[in-house]
């Protein structure tokens, strides 16, 4: 933003950055890459893809509304240790929540170009990340509510913004199975990323679904979710005669169960191996391997 200063008649032109830092940092953009295989694995889904949505989808999701629910939480959190993404954050400003309030505002009126039920939708999923946070009512605190209404909006209902979203062909029946998979595949993300958070989160008030499982519990229960997750796709695959489509998704997670099992050994010996660089070391893998795999589905459908 340029601001016009009189100096001896002459007019002195200064530059400020329209946003802070922190509000830049603590919007933690590069998060939505770790929410990014819902997307590819429903988009992989769709019979016929309607290009201009799926894409406008695809920025309503990762640059607007995934933004906004982490500057929001920031914003009511003013973390001081290490959050997801971010091993030192900046404290926040009112300009944060001016820039969550923004976001929303304009990405909910974006997403009635896709549809009223998607723009339906997509404001819930605004409200339950509000109330997620919110600290009067902040259902963070709970564990098991807490966890839920991650799973449900970040995995499901996230998975059926997409699906419906992009889809053309409206007679096609929607892939439930497939749908309850990717909440499965949140559920077992989730829980991991909060494993070196307990000290931080109990200062705060806040159980989350891994203080309540400990830290062993929760790679336990991470591991059974994601076997669940796999049971599903394999039982979607097997309906829809798609087998090798499964076999191949296999391949794709080979680095990040070697990474895992890895992990594993080392908090079994050291819980203090539960830190914030072997999470987010899982958490790059992990987003990485996923989003290429339904990508490769994908492209196989897009071609095929």
């Amino acid at each position: 933003m340029l601001n016009a200063l009189t100096s001896n008649n002459f007019l002195i032109f200064t530059s400020k950055p329209m946003l802070h830092r922190s509000t830049i940092q603590l919007l933690r953009l590069p998060f939505s890459f770790f929410l990014m295989p819902v997307y590819w694995f429903a988009l992989s889904m769709v019979p016929e893809v309607n290009l201009f949505k799926a894409i406008l989808i695809f920025i309503l999701l990762h640059l607007f509304l995934y933004p906004s629910s982490n500057g929001y939480n920031s914003y009511m959190d003013r973390d001081e240790s290490s959050i997801g993404g971010i091993e030192h954050p900046m404290q926040p400003t009112k300009q944060l929540f001016y820039t969550t309030v923004v976001l929303d505002i304009a990405a909910a009126l974006l997403s009635f170009i896709i549809s009223v039920p998607f723009a339906i939708a997509f404001i819930i999923y605004i409200i339950c990340s509000r109330l997620y946070s919110y600290r009067k009512i902040r259902l963070k605190r709970f564990a098991v509510g807490g966890y839920l209404t991650v799973i449900i909006n970040q995995g499901a209902l996230t998975f059926w913004m997409v699906y419906n979203g992009a889809n053309t062909n409206t007679t096609t029946p929607f892939p439930w199975i497939a749908c309850l998979a990717a909440a499965f595949l949140i559920g077992g993300f989730y829980p991991i990323t909060q494993v070196y958070q307990h000290e931080a989160d109990a200062k705060d008030g806040v159980q989350t679904i891994s203080m309540l499982l400990g830290i062993r519990g929760t790679f336990v229960f991470c591991a059974t979710m994601y076997v669940i997750a796999f049971g599903l796709l394999f039982v979607h695959f097997q309906y829809t005669l798609q087998l090798v489509r499964f076999a191949l998704l296999q391949i794709f997670f080979i680095p990040v169960l070697i990474y895992f099992f890895y992990w594993v050994t080392q908090v079994w010996k050291h819980k203090a191996a539960a830190d914030f660089k072997h999470t987010m070391q899982m958490n790059w893998l992990a987003a990485g391997c996923t989003n290429l795999a339904f990508i490769t589905l994908f492209i196989l459908n897009y071609i095929g």
